[in-house]
């Protein structure tokens, strides 16, 4: 890949008002969403067409639902809100992974040895399946061999799956709390913007601002 995740703690998103940090991901995804959806002739034509045929707009949409789970006091989230907002971080996290595979495309069919080790690889069909079509799980878990996520992004992504299955389930799973969801919230805009400063673009002029 042209660029691992680098952890790199912010500070300033720790303590930015929760209002702030769902705005500048409004941002940031509304920004990567324009230019990739549009990348014809920059990308490789075959991360194009996986780009072309992505809902990159519904990043955008999901970003703004953000706003359901902040609009009250996070002590006063009741299950059902913590459920679907994990839920909702959750798509946008592997949208966001889903993203940097893609433009990296290239790379990544070439990292055959890697996807042999999880289930992005097809046992039967000896074949990659497209980035396109996996699951958080194994997202993170080609990420992780791949050393394209450290330990402590790993953990972020693993938190946010494991939440997020609560919606699919009738048993008895944690959901966290308020207070947690909205501390991922400000961790998920730290992993948002490494992501979309370590893209490629033709100009500094076309990296997504967030504010």
């Amino acid at each position: 890949m042209q660029s691992k995740f680098i952890q790199q703690p912010n500070i300033l998103d720790e303590v930015r008002p929760i209002h702030d940090v769902v705005a500048r991901i409004e941002k940031l995804n509304d920004g990567l969403g324009r230019f990739w959806a549009g990348a014809s002739g920059w990308a490789p034509e075959d991360a194009t067409e996986l780009l072309t045929k992505s809902r990159l707009d519904r990043q955008v949409s999901l970003s703004r639902s953000l706003r359901h789970w902040i609009v009250n006091a996070p002590t006063n989230l009741e299950d059902g809100d913590l459920v679907l907002g994990w839920a909702n971080l959750g798509s946008l996290m592997e949208g966001t992974i889903k993203l940097f595979l893609a433009v990296n495309y290239q790379d990544y069919k070439k990292d055959v040895a890697t996807l042999k080790q999880t289930r992005a690889w097809h046992k039967t069909k000896e074949i990659l399946l497209d980035p396109d079509g996996l699951t958080l799980d194994v997202l993170i878990d080609y990420c992780e061999k791949a050393d394209l996520l450290d330990q402590e992004e790993c953990k972020l992504a693993r938190l946010v799956q494991a939440r997020r299955n609560a919606i699919h389930a009738f048993k008895d799973r944690p959901i966290g709390t308020g207070v947690e969801l909205h501390s991922t919230i400000k961790d998920y805009l730290t992993m948002l913007r490494r992501i979309a400063n370590a893209l490629p673009y033709p100009d500094d002029m076309y990296v997504p601002l967030e504010v």
